[in-house]
């Protein structure tokens, strides 16, 4: 079933249908000031953060409700109904509408009873409270009142657990007031006797808004309870059933802002307003309410800003291949995706509730590798932040916090950021990210210097770049397990997978293993030919080991626990097949042609299903070590044999570096929201972003996908695409262009920028193959293998690449 389709020329997604399986949602603003909006106008929003700063309230896992409300009344028949299908619910055969998300975005249109309704949700750029620009039109032949009332609803302290469950205080601190044309809350209002600086018990007042422009307010509401009326709900509140509302505040238990006003419309006329809402202190509220006394033409303005700025970043690459489905996922959703999960790491979604105050460690690195090649300055400023970030042993901090302080944190060796963050413990492959994220970025910009910038390390000291990755190094070298591979620590990616202290782990001796080639790198860059060779004598001696330990007849084992028991063997009962370690056995390099070949057939033949490889096989139930912590899950869930969609990723990338192209796009289509258009009544989420993982064959659900937005999956499947099926492999010193496609395309265009220049690459493939490279030309000249030094890059560079 559909709901929905692609403008690939907007880039939005047109949702059609408002009954959608789950609330299909999109991201307004940035954590200066943060908006999830659904597609039936539920959602919340922030300021800073979303542990902390929490401004509308939204109640999670229930029925998306309440949001950002505005209500339409005709004021001779009485009947009302709401911009957003919900929350009126009007019935769908007499209401028609449609959600427009956009890039930092959302338009819904509704058309009702001879009414036709626009209202555009959005934050300005670079400001820090959200718009709901309304525009009404009467499509009737008759003459309308009409009565629009627009709702919101605040929390009554910005921390969301204090609000929702610590009511025996949060009920009692909140006044609302009108103030001509907004209505005001306060927080603490009765410390308002305070002078500047000071506190009671670190509180002071806080001010929110709720504000209207374009129209003058008619009547208003401050009341959660006033507005909605008893045994009322939010699809028939009193005060929009009356026409009119109380005109009264609040004094403790629920505030909200509610604000009314009345129209006439002429047939074919159009009256256009704007409510705004943020955590402001009144005066400023004031003026940025005067600000959009002429809404029509302010609005328009500041939307086409935030157009304008969004395809400007997607613009930087952008492809056009014989799958539209590839093309819309590549040139907008993916890449918006990596976006919203860099801005927003686990920060806020419908799922994650906003309160994981910091940055994981492993997510955030992770994370930048999908922007790099979109935004390379952003990239690098999250990048130094991360290496600040990283402990003087080399170590991560497992929870970065959102006031961190580089070079006067606690790290996981003190009590104290143990009770402060929950991580008892380093996780064993934190800091191993940063080695693909920095070569990535230095590889895609040629930026040297950055190599030999200094940067603090988390707890005390500093080092360069190059001195940072060495540390990492240093860390997984001083914690070995028994055989002498990286010990597991307190985990490796798998958060459900604990081999213990003295266990290891082969993803992650896999991980070290790549680390150190890349690092070879950084050290010929840097002629350390002592370091050269120190590299090369213990990634010799870790292959060797990996080779003699984990190879295991057709398949690469997932590690050893710390009594010694081998996990992922192929006659164990449960979990015998595991599909990362034999997806990054070929990212490493370690993997031989004949290893890389079977192991990626078992994956193929024991993993794969019509959603994408599962975690591993068979699930865990009751033969699961000490340490599996998956069998807690439900078969089929998650980790425990779940379709972890991560990790597709890394099989799409593995298989293209194989130059399996056929399979790399399979594996592409099998997981991609694009392509699951039509079945979103098995997916549920939204057909235009990553989940966290899908059910898989083992759950009666299999098929229906879970955690939107904010995950790992989105870097690392535009990774596999960019880097694998697209073949964009740059390094130190220009670009490799190796595609791994299917046979069936015979023609794909890139537009890539790339180190200052503008480059135009055009793939033919006449002879129907998966990979390799026949002939490249740079701007008409040909040029030996598929590799193009830098000093070939014009301004504007035109390549051509003939497979063969």
């Amino acid at each position: 079933m559909r709901y929905g389709y692609f403008d690939e020329e907007k880039k939005e997604y047109v949702i059609t249908r408002p009954d959608t399986p789950a609330p299909w949602v999109n991201y307004l603003g940035s954590p200066e000031y943060g908006a999830i909006v659904s597609n039936n106008a539920g959602g919340y929003s922030f300021a800073k953060s979303g542990a902390n700063g929490r401004i509308l309230r939204y109640i999670f896992n229930q029925f998306d409700q309440p949001g950002r409300y505005i209500y339409l009344r005709d004021n001779d028949t009485k009947d009302y109904w709401s911009a957003s299908w919900q929350p009126v619910g009007k019935d769908l055969s007499e209401y028609k509408s449609e959600c427009h998300h956009g890039t930092a975005y959302t338009k819904m249109m509704a058309d009702y009873s001879g009414i036709h309704s626009e209202v555009r949700y959005y934050v300005p750029l670079g400001q820090s409270y959200e718009v709901w620009n309304l525009k009404v039109t009467n499509c009737s032949d008759r003459k309308r009142e009409i009565s629009v009332t627009g709702y919101a609803e605040f929390t009554n302290n910005s921390n969301y657990e204090q609000d929702q469950v610590n009511l025996q205080y949060s009920q009692y601190i909140t006044r609302t007031v009108f103030c001509g044309d907004r209505v005001r809350q306060m927080i603490h209002a009765n410390l308002d006797g305070l002078k500047d600086g000071e506190e009671v018990d670190n509180k002071n007042v806080f001010n929110r808004f709720f504000g209207l422009a374009g129209e003058k307010v008619s009547s208003w509401c401050g009341d959660r309870e006033k507005f909605l009326g008893r045994y009322h709900g939010y699809n028939n509140p009193s005060g929009v059933e009356a026409g009119v509302l109380c005109n009264e505040g609040n004094y403790n238990e629920n505030s909200c802002g509610a604000l009314s006003t009345v129209i006439t419309l002429e047939p074919g006329e159009s009256r256009e307003m704007a409510f705004l809402a943020g955590m402001k202190e009144d005066n400023e509220a004031a003026e940025i309410i005067a600000h959009y006394a002429d809404c029509e033409k302010t609005c328009a303005v500041e939307l086409e800003e935030l157009i304008s700025y969004w395809h400007g970043q997607l613009a930087h690459f952008q492809i056009r291949t014989p799958s539209p489905e590839f093309d819309t996922m590549i040139n907008t959703w993916n890449a918006y995706n990596c976006f919203m999960t860099f801005i927003w790491s686990r920060a806020a979604s419908f799922t994650y509730c906003g309160l994981r105050n910091g940055y994981g460690y492993r997510d955030t690195v992770q994370d930048i590798q999908g922007v790099i090649h979109l935004a390379p300055q952003m990239a690098l400023d999250k990048i130094r932040f991360m290496l600040s970030a990283q402990v003087d042993n080399g170590g991560g901090l497992p929870l970065v916090k959102f006031t961190h302080n580089p070079g006067h944190e606690d790290t996981p060796d003190d009590a104290s950021y143990v009770q402060e963050t929950g991580h008892p413990a380093y996780r064993a492959d934190d800091a191993l990210w940063l080695f693909p994220t920095v070569y990535k970025y230095i590889s895609e910009t040629g930026n040297f210097a950055f190599i030999d910038e200094v940067i603090p390390f988390a707890n005390k000291d500093e080092g360069t770049v190059y001195e940072h990755l060495k540390r990492a190094i240093d860390f997984s070298m001083n914690h070995l397990g028994r055989h002498g591979m990286p010990a597991g620590l307190y985990a490796d990616w798998n958060d459900c997978l604990r081999l213990g202290k003295d266990g290891e782990s082969t993803f992650v001796a896999l991980q070290f293993y790549y680390a150190m080639t890349i690092l070879k790198e950084f050290a010929k860059y840097k002629k350390d030919e002592k370091y050269i060779k120190y590299l090369e004598e213990k990634q010799e001696q870790l292959g060797k080991l990996i080779q003699e330990l984990c190879w295991n007849e057709d398949r690469f084992i997932r590690g050893f626990t710390e009594r010694g028991e081998v996990i992922g063997k192929r006659t164990d009962p449960e979990a015998n097949m595991w599909l990362n370690p034999q997806s990054w056995a070929v990212i490493s390099g370690l993997a031989t042609e004949r290893q890389a070949d079977l192991a990626l057939q078992m994956v193929y033949e024991r993993l794969n299903t019509e959603y994408g490889a599962i975690l591993m096989d068979p699930p865990y139930h009751a033969n699961a070590f000490d340490g599996a912590l998956a069998v807690i899950y439900n078969a089929g869930t998650k980790e425990n044999a779940g379709i972890f969609s991560q990790s597709q990723g890394w099989l799409i990338l593995a298989e293209a570096l194989c130059g399996h192209g056929e399979r790399a796009f399979n594996y592409f289509l099998e997981n991609a929201p694009a392509a699951q258009n039509d079945r979103a009544e098995i997916r549920q989420l939204e057909p235009y972003c990553y989940g966290q993982f899908t059910e898989g064959k083992a759950s009666p659900n299999f098929g229906r996908s879970h955690v939107h937005w904010l995950t790992g999956t989105a870097s690392t499947v535009m990774v596999g695409c960019v880097e694998g099926i697209l073949g964009m492999r740059p390094d130190f010193y220009g670009l490799r262009i190796a595609p791994s496609i299917p046979k069936e395309w015979e023609k794909f265009e890139i537009s890539k920028d790339f180190r200052g220049c503008h480059l135009h690459i055009t793939v033919k493939n006449p002879g129907h193959v998966e990979a390799g490279c026949k002939k490249l030309y740079v701007n008409g000249e040909e040029l030996p293998g598929n590799y193009i030094p830098q000093e070939k890059l014009t301004g504007e560079t035109e390549i051509e690449f003939y497979m063969s």
